[in-house]
């Protein structure tokens, strides 16, 4: 049995309560595409704190704890700065306010580069402090072998190919991947062998729709899409990007709500009550018996 999050107004905003309810599995996930079809696609978005957690959880097969908190918790320039520790901590607060999603966590840049085996260390920190279920790496065929050394192992992991953040530096900027021949090839080719590694969810990030297509069907893992085709076997999206939390965005993403107008609103017609002594009120005070 796995653990939700209540709100309880007469304690704490946050009580843990057993979810009679199983959460999805990996293998569940991995069923999906069946003979490289997936009738049901995979939804997926990011979640960094046990509040988005339980609002987005019920909608969603996998929620990701994604490093993109850097830039969306912390206001960090890029996801390179982000830390073991910061994984660890906003992952254990997804685990605890969901009970249905998959959850994945990122693994940070300079977590696992190195060899199969630091990223063992990494990979099991990670889910020995927060209970997630599965890891998350960025890069292609070099990083196959550690996919593997990690699922022989116990752990299971998503690949990330395409455009990949944490190599913002070497790739020049966020553009999108797979416009030359050899760049297409060469993701196609990341992905089979991430796939063939045992990932077994792979995310296409920013390429051309024709390349995501192409990834889809030459692996017999799910694919999840980031700015990649609606032809992926499922899909990927920061929330508050979504959600309108932000001016600028990728041109990927589609806004289902303008969030920062509300929240602006209601700042402002706070502030007002403040400054004209309007609130608190009555119904916001204590009086005397």
């Amino acid at each position: 049995m796995s653990t939700s999050f209540t709100l309880d107004t007469s304690t704490s905003r946050a009580n843990p309560t057993p979810a009679p309810m199983k959460r999805l599995t990996v293998p569940a996930i991995r069923a999906r595409k069946v003979d490289g079809v997936t009738a049901e696609p995979v939804v997926m978005l990011t979640a960094y704190t046990a509040r988005q957690a339980q609002l987005l959880d019920p909608h969603c097969d996998m929620l990701l704890v994604g490093d993109s908190l850097g830039q969306v918790i912390y206001g960090l320039p890029s996801t390179i700065p982000v830390t073991l520790d910061m994984m660890a901590n906003h992952a254990a607060a997804v685990v605890r306010g969901s009970y249905h999603s998959v959850v994945v966590v990122d693994m940070p840049f300079g977590s696992y580069e190195a060899s199969p085996e630091a990223a063992f260390d990494a990979a099991a920190m990670l889910l020995k402090a927060s209970n997630a279920a599965a890891v998350k790496l960025e890069g292609g065929e070099a990083m196959a072998e550690t996919v593997a050394f990690l699922v022989k192992r116990g752990i299971p992991v998503v690949g990330h190919v395409g455009l990949t953040p944490q190599a913002v530096n070497v790739l020049g900027g966020y553009g999108a991947r797979g416009r030359s021949d050899a760049e297409a090839d060469k993701i196609v080719s990341d992905a089979k062998a991430l796939c063939d590694a045992g990932a077994f969810a792979i995310v296409v990030e920013g390429v051309v729709e024709p390349i995501a297509i192409a990834v889809t069907e030459a692996v017999s893992c799910i694919t999840i899409g980031i700015g990649a085709s609606a032809r992926c076997d499922g899909q990927v999206l920061v929330t508050e990007d979504m959600l309108g939390m932000f001016e600028r965005v990728p041109r990927f993403v589609k806004r289902y709500e303008d969030m920062a107008g509300l929240i602006s609103r209601t700042a402002e017609t706070y502030a007002a009550e403040v400054r004209e002594r309007s609130f608190p009120g009555p119904e916001q005070t204590y009086q005397p018996k």
